[in-house]
């Protein structure tokens, strides 16, 4: 049987001491498998975003196991954890972080820049990338001469252009009206669907949640509901 991509077995994070102890995650037990859609949920404080923290190496549990693909990240040292972010998670954030005077071509370049790849083959992934989420055609506008919505499409063409096996989005309608939310998350359900991509989304949004194929909701530090779902459109 294959082994989960992303597995959390018993995590805990605190922060603080004493009389200030935060119980972020409380014996977190969750596992994630290749091409699966989980949409997180859970009120402020519920410990969601701490668990996308630990999934993305970009936080450590203070204890319990986190593994990857079958490796145990606590293993791995600092450098081994940026390469695995480098070259196996892409991640979309509600606030796009994009260079404000850059291209959308050359937003798309800059994870493939951290990876040493030539020029020639950063543009054409980059273009390809940006073909994927339908801004062919848009290569040269700066953000500023971008929608909202076509300004998440280059941050999940960044995330692509790296070729992640799983793709980490952190509410990302949250900063997008209604229509281009439907927009970004028909997007997300395509690469999902079509290429396959494995994708963990934090969102606020129980609309937004619908078009995931699994639920999975935080209280208070713990997992108290993981459920399939009827994906929205399928």
């Amino acid at each position: 049987m294959t082994a989960p991509l992303i597995e959390l077995r018993g995590i805990t994070r605190l922060y603080g001491s004493g009389e200030a102890l935060v119980r972020a995650l409380d014996g977190v037990d969750l596992t994630i498998s290749r091409g699966e859609f989980v949409a997180i949920m859970g009120p402020s404080g519920s410990g969601k975003s701490t668990a996308m923290n630990i999934i993305g190496c970009l936080d450590r549990p203070s204890s319990g196991n986190y593994l990857f693909n079958g490796v145990e990240v606590a293993t791995l040292d600092q450098d081994q954890r940026a390469l695995l972010r480098r070259h196996y998670l892409g991640f979309v954030f509600q606030g796009f972080n994009l260079l404000p005077r850059t291209t959308a071509l050359e937003n798309v370049e800059l994870p493939l820049i951290y990876k040493g790849q030539p020029k020639a083959e950063r543009v054409a992934r980059a273009r390809q990338a940006l073909a994927r989420v339908g801004l062919d055609g848009r290569e040269d506008h700066t953000p500023a001469q971008l929608s909202g919505g076509q300004q998440q499409r280059v941050a999940i063409a960044r995330a692509l252009a790296g070729e992640p096996m799983v793709m980490l989005a952190d509410e990302p309608t949250g900063n997008l009206d209604t229509r281009r939310s439907v927009e970004i998350m028909e997007l997300l359900q395509q690469l999902n669907r079509d290429a396959g991509l494995t994708i963990v989304m934090v969102t606020h949004e129980e609309d937004m949640a619908a078009y995931a194929g699994r639920l999975v909701v935080f209280t208070d530090g713990k997992v108290v509901r993981d459920v399939p779902t009827r994906a929205k459109g399928t």
